[in-house]
This record gives structure tokens, sequence and C-alpha cells, in this order.
């Protein structure tokens, strides 16, 4: 089972949750215009009432983004690949793009004048670890969902792409760049089911030359939103957003994304009641991993390309976590056979021959647990390196939990036992 990190390349500026949108990276389509909860007024009041959005590319310079210390911090955390926010609904690309209509709208010649994608791409495989790419289908100036579109109309007008030019000169243009230039292992679409069905997008058409002509068509994954009705029917895995779909489960693969806190894009406002805790989140991944699923964990980075010093220290505590668990987690299944325990805070992964039982709060009594019929061999802690205690008997299975000096506790947050059958 891999873990999955993603990185949103978003330059937003930011506001409250509570009091404008949920997601910094909304900010064009949720906040400038909005007049009942106080976005219009903190825009008009901070950057100027003819201040458009567009004017935020200069300021975005990412001028301590060092794509090595990323890396770095990314192999440190456990996760096996990285996915970079390519281009979101705004339109902004991240690479040197040579569509027509984005020349003045990329990271090359706006901003950082760099390519932020090539540069982590590099940084990213030197360390082993796989690269994938977010790309937007929609784009808020083009593109209106149910007749309405996300932003000021002045601005569509304005920015507009004509729909004749958006499907081969931009998108499937731009799809086809990426994956010649770049070499993604994963393509994360997005929005592509608000806009229209496979026809509309010629999503066919993309997909045949990618599986069966590209340069990653005998490795590369692409996710359920490139268009209407494909979301939980049709891609190599399903996609959850803080755990906004149903009806996910183990008879295909899926992944849960999430930011650390509660946008993907940098939110400067947020505070640290605002970001889940080390905890919480190594809780989250074993959750999902016991029901067959993936984590795409996002960090935001801020406007000159510096990770939050607390978003690294969720990172390497995880990373920390893996480094002695990840056994547990990597390459496992969810344990389908009856396997269970009164206890809610247990969940269960198996491989190969081995189930292991993942605790997310300490054992306070002896562990039971039902259903394993199977004779066993051994039971270990990971990370622990004494001998653990059990007996089986009529498919009941008693660990004695150990007692264990604090100074030799092999890990914090979550415990894993391993639960060896014999063959």
């Amino acid at each position: 089972m891999l873990f999955y990190l993603s990185l949103s390349g978003y330059f937003h500026f930011l506001r409250r949750s509570d009091l404008y949108a949920s997601y910094a990276e909304w900010y064009y389509a949720r906040v400038m215009e909005d007049t009942i909860n106080g976005g219009k007024e903190f825009h008009n009041r901070v950057y100027g009432e003819d201040f458009e959005y567009r004017e935020f590319g200069t300021m975005f310079k990412a001028e301590l983004f060092y794509p090595d210390e990323w890396a770095d911090l990314f192999k440190r955390s456990g996760a096996k690949y990285v996915v970079l926010t390519s281009k979101h609904h705004d339109g902004y690309c991240l690479w040197d793009t040579k569509s027509p209509y984005k020349t003045d709208w990329n990271s090359v010649t706006v901003g950082p004048h760099r390519d932020l994608l090539g540069d982590l791409s590099n940084a990213v495989r030197s360390k082993g670890l796989k690269m994938g790419l977010y790309y937007s289908i929609i784009e808020w100036e083009t593109h209106p969902r149910k007749g309405n579109y996300f932003i000021n109309q002045k601005y569509v007008d304005q920015y507009r792409i004509p729909e004749e030019k958006y499907i081969d000169e931009l998108l499937h243009f731009q799809l086809k760049e990426l994956v010649n230039n770049y070499e993604p292992s994963v393509i994360f679409f997005d929005a592509g089911e608000w806009g229209g069905d496979d026809e509309y997008w010629q999503a066919k058409d993309f997909l045949s030359w990618l599986y069966s002509e590209s340069p990653v068509k005998e490795e590369v994954v692409v996710n359920d939103r490139f268009f209407e009705g494909m979301p939980g029917n049709h891609g190599d895995y399903y996609s959850s957003e803080y755990k906004d779909a149903d009806g996910i489960g183990i008879n295909h693969p899926w992944e849960e994304s999430r930011g650390i806190g509660g946008s993907f894009g940098f939110n400067r406002d947020e505070n640290i009641n605002d970001y889940s805790t080390t905890t919480e989140l190594i809780h989250e991944l074993i959750d999902i991993v016991s029901r067959g699923g993936n984590l795409l964990l996002n960090v935001g980075p801020t406007a000159d390309g510096r990770i939050p010093v607390i978003m690294q220290e969720r990172l390497t505590e995880i990373g920390d976590w893996l480094d002695i668990n990840g056994e547990a987690i990597y390459e496992t299944k969810p344990q389908t056979s009856k396997i269970s325990s009164e206890n809610d805070n247990v969940y269960f992964t198996s491989k190969n021959n081995d189930s292991f039982a993942l605790c997310t709060s300490w054992p306070q009594e002896n562990l039971q647990i039902k259903g394993i019929e199977s004779p066993i061999k051994n039971i270990s802690l990971l990370g622990y390196s004494n001998i653990i205690e059990w007996k089986q008997s009529n498919g009941n299975l008693t660990i004695m939990t150990p007692i264990i000096n604090f100074s030799k506790v092999p890990c914090l947050y979550a415990w894993v036992f391993k639960i060896e059958m014999n063959k």
C-alpha cells in the first residue's frame, strides 16, 4: 500500500476559513466578490478595488524554493511518490507550457521565472521516488457550472478561452505536453466531471493515446475525475477528498486526499488548531489503509517556496512512525477474513501469510482477537525486541499486552502487532 504525498503549487493570499472559503486556492472564485462574509471588503482593503487576481502572479516569487530540500523531506516522510499541482482551476501553469493561451500565465514567464514542475520532478526522482501531477480539466474563466460562472463576468469576458479552441489547443495540447516532457507516473485529473461527458472532453482520444502510445503507457495510473459519470465508475483508482465520496471499498483501488490543515493551498490565517496533529494523521492513515485505500496527504507551500515548518514536523513524525511500522502499511491489503476485535481502536491489514493488528491506542488489557483459525507461528510487536506472549484457542487469540518501560516504547501514536501464520 502506497503512502501518497501531494503538493499544491498555489500562490494565493488567504484568510480565515470560517469567514470566507474552506479552500485557500478558491480565493478567485469564493473571496474576491463575496459581500456576505467579508471577502470582498478584505480584498479591497488589502489589495485595492482595482487589483485583479492575475496581479498576484508577479507577487509569487518562490525565491526560497529548494527542490532538493523538498525531495529530502518527502523521502524522510515515508512517501513513495509525489504529486504536484501543475495547473489548478485558475489556469496558472507551473511549467514552461507552449500553449498560446498561457504565454503570460505560467511560472516561467510570470513570477518565479522557473519551471517548478521540472525542477521538482528531477529532485524527486533523484531520491528514488515516483513523480506525478495534478491537472484541472476546467478553468474558472472559461467554464461555468450549472450555467453560472465561478468568477466575475468581467474576467470571463477578458480571459475566456474560446470553447471551440479549449480542448484541442489547450486541454489535449497541455496533457500531451506534460506527459511527453515530464513522464508522470500518476495523473490526478480534477473537475472534468463538472463540465462535460467523455465525448465533450474527448477523453477516450487522450486516454487511448496515454495507454497505448505515450512514454508512460506501461506504468501510468489515472484517477476518476476526467469527465461526468467517471467518478466511482472508471479510472485506475477512485478519488475521495476530505471524505466526500460514498461507497468506496476494497473492490477497487481508491485514495483519500486531504490537507494537513483545512485547505490544500497555503492559508496564512490558519493557526495551530486548524492543523491535524500527527496522531490524527497517522490514525487516519491506518483507517484508510485498513479499508484498502491510499492517503494523498497534501502540504501547501508559501508564496516564497517554503513548506511551513509545522507541516514539515508532521511529515517527519509520520516518517519516523513508518520507519518502524511501515511493514503493516506498504504493499498490504485489507484483512478480508473474519478477523476482528471488540476493541474499536484496532485495525487490520495483511501481507503474504501475515496479519497485522494496528492499535491506535495502547491496549490497557490483553488484546482479544477473533476469527483466526490458522495456527499461529509467532507474534511480535514491531520495533520491540522482547518476546510477546499469546495463546490461541478455537479461533480466539489473546495477546498479552507487554508492560514496557517508557524508554523502551518502540514508537508513539499507534502500535502494531505482527501475527505470523504457519504456512
